[in-house]
């Protein structure tokens, strides 16, 4: 604080010039408003019937999105507690994949709810405690009325993708993008004894505008966004075997500098003529080996490109790391980083390689791989904003696979396990003693924030519905939710409707942790803001614009 303190009548500077601090209850009081503003900023994106946001960044680049993380993320958010909220959807996301914004709006309730409570004179720590002791017996509920589900058929993993993608902008293909979220993720699961272990970045997700969401299709194999390098080489390979070289078919340069003194022309000649041997020699390791398409994560020089072409093998080259090693699991081939090391045992197989042309762009097919660990999406949609919202919502849904996969319970969806939790902790609430009971409470009616927010984005009535509820609940309908569709409430595990249990565990201990987190602060002691440093002479000098420094 700038403001001396007065002891005996000398000041005394303790904070830096410019530091500013707010304690006690004005403190929580910013740090919980702050939250809630971030919480409601998200709020009318809840649910099938929700709404998108569209977020333009400094840059002029539009975002339209209903994804919980993603328009956090591009919010730019100042405020240090606003900025929990936004680490929460990032936890979610990072954990279950989805259930964003349900976690937000919980946390952003809970502490609503208990700031009511520090107004009342209950102190911080009780309704932290009592927040504690109602997650556990939260999480406990939900594990009780989890249903166990088989995965030998698939049916439950497309309805729960088919939920993750309800709410979202491509709900209108909804089945169409869960099936293919199904089949690719059971594509590169893999079976450890009795379990099983999958990996979301085993599927590609690539896009191309064009066409429609409609036309987005599942490739047994991986798409490269590259096309075949030299216009003399094939462009269509079947029974193909493939090298994979992390090593570039080029003469590499020397870190220094070097001189040739060249005296006549003949030893220009012979400087080019030993270049062309060296890099002949390269592509002749490779052809030994029997392979017919290459694929380079470096580069590859003309004449290395003439000599393959002349062979008739097609080469691909500067394909992204990241693509490589999905090649190799898909392909079964290995990477060689060494080309004096190649053999034909490093070759992957494939059934067909070929350059096609999507949209304005030529891409390279790889298909029709034995035992592909790793597959790709094309998403195809009208407008670049619509294919980078299908890609998110695809990357939730094979979240949601994945979850269930892993870990094979689901609970039905609209709302229903929130209440049921619900139900449950304000029973539990009057058998605690004391001031933590309150706290129990609220956590309660702070659950039923997404059976209110749902009601809200449909247009429907949250009072009638939520009194509706919480009876049918009492009578022990354990699924009773809203059917958002139809604005009634309805047995959610008859309508398919569900969700991974992984994330609704994910959004109680996510939202339970980040509200704590924030009633435990009363003290905000900031620093003030860095000075630009004074501009030179003759302007600011290249990059810098005024302003600079500070932020």
């Amino acid at each position: 604080m700038s403001a001396p303190t007065q002891t005996g009548g000398v000041p005394v500077l303790i904070l830096k010039e410019g530091s500013n601090r707010s304690r006690g209850r004005e403190a929580q009081h910013a740090n919980i408003t702050a939250a809630k503003i971030v919480a409601e900023s998200v709020r009318s994106a809840l649910g099938p019937k929700g709404m998108d946001k569209m977020l333009v960044d400094s840059f002029g680049d539009v975002t339209i999105t209903s994804d919980g993380r993603t328009i956090l993320d591009e919010m730019d958010i100042q405020h240090p507690s606003a900025k929990m909220l936004v680490e929460v959807a990032k936890t979610q996301d990072n954990e279950a994949g989805d259930g964003t914004t349900s976690a937000v709006i919980i946390a952003g309730e809970l502490l609503n709810k208990a700031e009511e409570l520090i107004d009342k004179n209950i102190h911080p720590t009780i309704i932290i405690d009592g927040y504690k002791k109602a997650a556990e017996k939260a999480l406990e509920t939900l594990e009780k009325i989890a249903i166990p589900v088989d995965l030998k058929t698939s049916e439950y993993l497309e309805k729960a993708a088919i939920t993750s993608m309800a709410s979202k902008l491509v709900a209108e293909y909804k089945e169409h993008l869960a099936d293919i979220a199904v089949k690719a993720m059971l594509a590169v699961a893999e079976k450890t004894g009795n379990t099983y272990k999958v990996d979301v970045d085993d599927v590609k997700v690539e896009k191309k505008t064009g066409d429609s969401l409609g036309d987005t299709n599942l490739i047994n194999g991986i798409v490269l966004d590259k096309e075949v390098t030299h216009s003399g080489m094939p462009k269509r390979i079947e029974k193909a075997k493939i090298a994979l070289l992390d090593a570039s078919l080029e003469i590499e340069k020397t870190e220094f500098d070097a001189k040739i003194n060249i005296e006549s022309p003949d030893q220009i000649e012979a400087f080019l003529k030993q270049e062309e041997a060296m890099l002949k020699d390269m592509t002749e390791k490779i052809i030994k080996t029997g392979a017919n398409v290459v694929i380079c994560q470096k580069g590859i020089d003309d004449m290395a490109q003439h000599f393959l072409a002349r062979k008739g093998i097609l080469a691909v080259r500067r394909a992204k790391k990241s693509d490589m090693e999905k090649l190799a699991k898909a392909t079964g081939g290995k990477i060689v980083t060494n080309l004096e090391a190649i053999t034909p045992v490093d070759l992957g197989y494939a059934a067909v390689v070929e350059e096609r042309k999507i949209g304005k762009d030529k891409m390279t097919f790889i298909e029709g791989c034995k035992h592909p660990l790793a597959v790709t999406i094309l998403i195809r949609g009208g407008t670049d904003r619509m294919t980078a919202e299908a890609e998110r919502s695809l990357h939730d849904a094979l979240c949601v696979i994945k979850d269930l996969i892993e870990e094979p319970k689901i609970v039905a969806g609209g709302s229903a396990p929130e209440l049921e939790m619900s139900r449950v902790l304000k029973a539990y609430a009057e058998t605690l003693p004391g001031r933590e009971q309150l706290a129990v409470k609220i956590f309660a009616e702070a659950l039923e924030a997404i059976a209110v927010t749902l009601t809200e984005n449909a247009g429907l009535d949250p009072i009638d519905i939520l009194s509706e509820l919480r009876a049918r609940h009492e009578k022990g309908e354990t699924w009773a939710g809203i059917e958002v569709r139809e604005g009634k409430i309805r047995d959610m595990s008859k309508m398919g409707v569900f969700e991974p249990l992984i994330v609704k565990k994910q959004i109680v201990k996510s939202a339970t942790e980040a509200a704590s987190m924030i009633l435990k602060i009363d003290d905000v002691i900031a620093a003030g803001k860095m000075k630009a440093p004074p501009t030179p002479p003759g302007g600011a000098p290249g990059g810098m614009y005024p302003g600079a420094g500070e932020y």
